[in-house]
């Protein structure tokens, strides 16, 4: 059972990130938590975030993960920990004065030329095995 792809809320243009990085400076600011937000430790719990996402798919069919995907709960549950990993994502950048919106089409663009439409097409080979 396949849930339609919805379009992403807020893009570039409709107020950036900026506004997400305020919320998020104010809830650590108010807890007095930015003394525990440095490089190393923001990597490391994007890291562990992404372990805890993983966890909701590790050992379970596709038609599993569909199913757990459509159940309320367990969407929210996902939902939940994908905002975990965006959250210290955007805390890390905003600690390395990375412009994201620009750090994702920078990277964008370096990604099309290792993987020019011609070559990449359709196939799940990294750019080394592309020929």
């Amino acid at each position: 059972m396949k849930r339609p792809a919805k379009k992403v809320k807020r893009q570039a243009g409709q107020g950036g990130w900026e506004p997400l990085i305020e919320l998020l400076r104010k809830f650590r600011d108010d807890r007095d938590w930015k003394q525990f937000h440095n490089p190393k430790d923001l990597a490391a719990a994007i890291a562990i975030e992404a372990g805890e996402l993983q966890e909701h798919f590790l050992w379970k069919s596709k038609d599993e993960v569909a199913a757990d995907l459509v159940a309320p709960a367990k969407r929210q549950e996902v939902v939940h920990e994908l905002a975990d990993i965006l959250i210290c994502a955007l805390l890390l950048a905003d600690c390395l004065g990375v412009d994201i919106d620009e750090a994702v089409r920078a990277k964008t663009a370096a990604n099309a030329r290792k993987y020019p439409v011609s070559k990449a097409r359709g196939t799940a080979r990294k750019y080394t095995e592309l020929g």
